[in-house]
């Protein structure tokens, strides 16, 4: 998989563009990057141990580091940054993402959990 032609993160609206040479273009929510995040710490070690992570509705992305030619490291305002987001892995977010959002949000619904954070104790 080449790298996108052009990856530009829009920090008002929290969402990351990507686009290729073949034309397809995707603008993924950093919410929505940070709960598909590639991390073991999300993904699990193992089949069945994929964290369903709520309460993530507001996070943005304060960096992006490249890593090598075939990746970059998105660093999330939850200080999570653990997660390599290879270029086939973002192509597959895009291509996915009306599937695995839906996915998403029906895991949420059965836990119980929200996109919202929880109220913090005063």
């Amino acid at each position: 998989m080449s790298a996108p032609t052009a990856l530009v993160y829009r920090r008002e609206a929290r969402e990351l563009e990507l686009r290729f040479a073949d034309g397809a273009r995707f603008c993924l929510p950093a919410e929505y990057l940070r709960v598909e995040s590639p991390s073991a710490e999300i993904q699990g070690h193992a089949p069945g141990q994929r964290i369903i992570l709520g309460g993530r509705r507001h996070v943005g992305i304060m960096r992006i580091e490249p890593v090598g030619h075939y990746a970059v490291r998105l660093v999330f305002d939850d200080l999570h940054d653990s997660g390599i987001f290879t270029w086939s892995y973002l192509r597959a977010l895009g291509e996915e993402q009306q599937r695995r959002w839906a996915a998403y949000e029906q895991a949420l619904a059965a836990r119980g959990l929200s996109r919202d954070p929880s109220p913090r104790n005063t």
